[in-house]
């Protein structure tokens, strides 16, 4: 655990990209992307327009892979006041969290949970695939994280909720 000056900045907890499914999700990618370009100039469909699609797909496709390589070198670490980036980039700021939504049905990241908030950040809406997306009010962490970190993270964040509702610290008994 890294000590820092303050005790708000303490690191609480970290979720980073898990490796076998970050290569996986990048080579699918990278995959399927080539193989719509490939498909595009080597056999191109009858219609001009359907060769053009299918190459620009593949290039968007393309596009995404690299942006899941770029976003999950990072990790998101956990502090008593905010879940950020590594990079410092802000995600959250546990003041704004209002709930916490884990369950099956919950329409949340893979291994992941989904934060409702009580004001749509000024950033705007933010995704780093694989990662993290906040769209609106809500924030979506998970993806190809490991399962263990993301729950740990989402029972932290509770407990500081519950601290924050019932007016205690969250290091109290």
């Amino acid at each position: 655990m890294i000590e820092n000056d303050s005790p708000s900045e303490e690191i609480l907890a970290t979720i980073s990209a898990s490796a076998p499914r970050r290569i996986l999700g990048i080579a699918v990618l990278c995959t399927l992307g080539a193989g719509l370009v490939y498909l595009g100039i080597v056999k191109p469909p009858a219609v001009l327009h359907w060769q053009v699609f299918l190459i620009a797909l593949g290039g968007l496709t393309l596009f995404l892979a690299e942006k899941l390589r770029r976003a999950t070198e990072n990790s998101l670490v956990l502090t008593a006041e905010e879940l950020r980036e590594s990079t410092g980039r802000v995600v959250v700021r546990v003041e704004d969290v209002v709930a916490i939504e884990r369950g099956a049905f919950a329409i949340k990241p893979s291994n992941g949970f989904l934060l409702r908030l009580s004001v749509s950040s000024p950033d705007g809406n933010h995704w780093a695939p694989g990662l993290w997306w906040r769209v609106g009010k809500r924030v979506g962490v998970g993806g190809i994280t490991a399962a263990g970190e993301t729950k740990s993270v989402a029972e932290i964040l509770s407990a500081l909720l519950l601290a924050r509702q019932t007016g205690q610290s969250p290091d109290a008994p």
